[in-house]
């Protein structure tokens, strides 16, 4: 019985060598540098998507706010108008007792449109504040936006890296890395 031989050819035999081999030192730094950054940039994308929410909902509260002291308003306007009408038919009249009764629902609307002015103006002072509140919560989102672009940008140049084996690309990742990190820690100060 013939017995056969498989003779490797030099390609596969340096594919064999190659695999054979210990990942490069370099590559496994490589690679753990990008999971860490990987695990920071979605936290970072958390603590952003989380301000942009908090932002939105008080924004959301500051418009509510505002329509219902524009109701308060509304409302101010028609006792005001009221109170015009008791007055004309108070001064047209010709009978005593519905002239008192006019003018005494006039003051009466008088002092309603004082407690609805009051609540009006509350109503938007609140509204400013929420909306206030909403702008100061939108700032770190953009500051964590940027942060994640970075960190975007420090991962991609690392697969690069890792790509083309050129080490000037890594500092490139790294100083990227650095500036999202500072923006990042930053955004709330």
């Amino acid at each position: 019985m013939e017995e056969e031989y498989e003779v490797p050819s030099p390609h596969e035999h340096a594919l064999e060598e190659a695999s054979e081999k210990k990942t490069d030192g370099l590559t496994q730094k490589i690679a753990l540098m990008t999971a860490i950054l990987a695990t920071i940039g979605a936290l970072i994308s958390y603590q952003s998507g989380s301000a942009q929410n908090e932002a939105m909902f008080l924004k959301n509260q500051s418009i509510l706010k505002q329509a219902e002291a524009s109701d308060q308003w509304a409302f101010y306007q028609a006792k005001s108008m009221k109170g015009h009408l008791d007055e004309a038919v108070a001064v047209l009249s010709n009978t005593p007792e519905i002239t008192t009764r006019f003018l005494a629902d006039k003051a009466k609307k008088e002092k309603e449109k004082a407690e609805i002015q009051a609540e009006a103006q509350k109503l938007q002072t609140e509204s400013r504040k929420l909306g206030e509140e909403s702008e100061a919560k939108l700032k770190p989102h953009e500051h964590l936006a940027l942060a994640l672009t970075f960190i975007q940008i420090a991962i991609a140049l690392a697969a690069i890296t890792v790509l083309t084996k050129k080490r000037w690309l890594l500092w490139g990742s790294i100083a990227s890395a650095a500036i999202g990190i500072v923006t990042a820690t930053t955004a709330f100060f």
